[in-house]
């Protein structure tokens, strides 16, 4: 288990706030401050400084953030082994899209041939999941959206289509349009951090636009209600064809066609990105993802 000087460390890390990480801990400020002191004269180097009255971590104390962050994940699931052998707990980030529309199946198969495990899934944007990765809440990452490939080990699961949509009978459905003209619409768009949304940003950065090119943006987080309004004819969306199969098998939607620009030929636009199982290339345990790989392609 981490030394609880270290757990301090940690701690601290998250608040980066002495006084909210000794509230926490519910020992002294002062305790915190001896706690800290005692890594820098153990490890010889400054973890913490103040720039510009806010509390920063020094470049040895990253390097000892995530590494203690990596060694508190080992502590816990040796306990987690040794207190309970035959039974494997897998907790699984997925970003919303593979969590909404595609990992349920995936779930349901490897349950049929392990149901001594037990699941904990969380559905976030690819930054916050990233995150809870470092610090060892999750033992893997489902993810459609783009992570440091040599930050982290990864696997491919699969390709998809990126498209554009809109409600059944749109004027932007008739035959292929040039990207300029869809900027009249309203664009519906996932909040800042997700995976869908980085993908459009550097498809319209690609041709020198942006979102702000759009005559109106709305910023969602939920897909339901995002395709909720594409329904309405209240704006059109760039998703994941896995997020809205549904409703175009069912024609409720329509796939807009944009042509590339002249210079790239003048052919249809199509977009596609890799969806990926993300872990920490240091964990010992790659067998809390391995098996559960083999089940989602």
């Amino acid at each position: 288990m981490l030394d609880f000087r270290m757990d301090t460390f940690l701690n601290l890390c998250g608040t980066m706030n002495y006084t909210k990480t000794a509230k926490k801990l519910c020992i002294t400020q002062p305790a915190v401050t001896q706690h800290i002191h005692y890594l820098e004269h153990y490890y010889g180097c400054r973890l913490f400084e103040y720039k510009n009255k806010t509390l920063t971590l020094t470049p040895q104390g990253k390097i000892l953030k995530k590494q203690a962050y990596l060694l508190d994940y080992h502590c816990r699931q040796i306990k987690e082994r040794l207190r309970a052998p035959q039974i494997q707990t897998l907790h699984i980030g997925a970003t919303k899209t593979i969590g909404e529309f595609v990992i349920a199946p995936v779930i349901s198969r490897f349950l049929q041939d392990h149901p001594e495990c037990r699941i904990s899934l969380e559905v976030e944007n690819t930054r916050i999941l990233l995150n809870e990765l470092d610090e060892g809440k999750l033992d893997f990452i489902l993810v459609e959206g783009f992570f440091d490939k040599q930050e982290y080990g990864f696997r491919l699961i699969r390709e998809e289509p990126y498209i554009g949509v809109c409600r059944a009978g749109h004027d932007c459905l008739k035959g292929q349009r040039n990207l300029e003209d869809l900027f009249s619409e309203t664009i519906l768009v996932r909040e800042e951090g997700s995976g869908t949304r980085a993908v459009m940003e550097q498809v319209l950065s690609a041709y020198n636009y942006s979102v702000a090119s759009f005559s109106g943006m709305v910023e969602i987080s939920n897909f339901s209600v995002i395709k909720e309004l594409i329904a309405a004819g209240q704006g059109i969306s760039f998703l994941y064809e896995a997020a809205v199969k549904q409703e175009l098998e069912e024609g409720r939607f329509g796939r807009i066609r944009i042509r590339k620009p002249c210079a790239d030929g003048g052919q249809e636009l199509e977009i596609t990105r890799e969806f990926h199982l993300v872990y920490r290339k240091e964990s010992a345990f790659t067998d809390k993802w391995e098996a559960f790989y083999g089940y989602c392609r």
